[in-house]
């Protein structure tokens, strides 16, 4: 069996449709919440949309120690509060996936404008949060929650992936990998976040003008 992966914020929209797309290809996967009895109902739901899938729901410490792999699904809102309550728990060699988008609507803005972040991006802050030895790659910014939650949907994108360590990032786009019609994009080091971080506004707004849920795709690539 595939080594677990786990969701924090694993009950919202992008983490429960990763939950069910990740279990499908086969890996077990631990969600996680603040609210263990809502994490215990997500991971409910999506044994129920992915029979064959291992899926456990835990609290946050809980489900972050269980894994290599962390992948965080939370609003900008609750970044700092959430890698906060995780200092105890993350340890060194640990890689936390940052999907965090600095959206104004975190501060009553609208959801097509992005936040000024002090440290460069959503996940420079997080690296700078997270223990020592815990590193920081960032993904998930531009495929739609409401498209990975569909399980009948058929997807067909790219996903773009930063961080500092190659390693790191060839790991992180072997799983997007497993996803069926997700494809891994090594996007440069994690301070390129801040670019890739912006592209959801972006795509906010022409899913507004055009009634879609629009993603990326990168043309030229050689063959894998």
């Amino acid at each position: 069996m595939a080594d677990p992966i786990s969701i924090i914020g694993g009950s919202g929209a992008l983490g429960y449709g990763l939950a069910v797309r990740l279990g499908r290809a086969g890996i077990p996967v631990t969600i996680g919440s603040r609210d263990a009895a809502r994490a215990v109902e997500a991971a409910e739901r999506a044994a129920a949309a992915v029979p064959d899938g291992s899926f456990t729901g835990l609290g946050n410490a809980e489900a972050a120690a269980g894994s290599s792999i962390v992948i965080l699904s939370v609003p900008f809102r609750n970044q700092s509060e959430t890698l906060t309550n995780l200092k105890t728990t993350l340890q060194p060699g640990q890689l936390v996936v940052d999907a965090t988008v600095p959206l104004a609507a975190a501060v009553s803005g609208k959801a097509t404008r992005i936040l000024g972040v002090w440290q460069g991006s959503a996940a420079q802050q997080a690296q700078e949060m997270v223990p020592e030895g815990v590193r920081v790659v960032s993904a998930f910014h531009t495929v739609a929650a409401a498209h990975l939650g569909d399980l009948d949907w058929q997807l067909d994108e790219d996903i773009l992936v930063c961080g500092d360590k190659k390693d790191d990032k060839a790991r992180v786009i072997e799983l997007i990998g497993k996803i069926d019609g997700l494809r891994g994009v090594d996007a440069g080091k994690l301070e390129m976040s801040r670019i890739v971080e912006s592209l959801t506004p972006l795509l906010i707004g022409i899913n507004v003008r055009h009634k879609t849920h629009a993603g990326i795709k990168i043309t030229g690539l050689p063959s894998a």
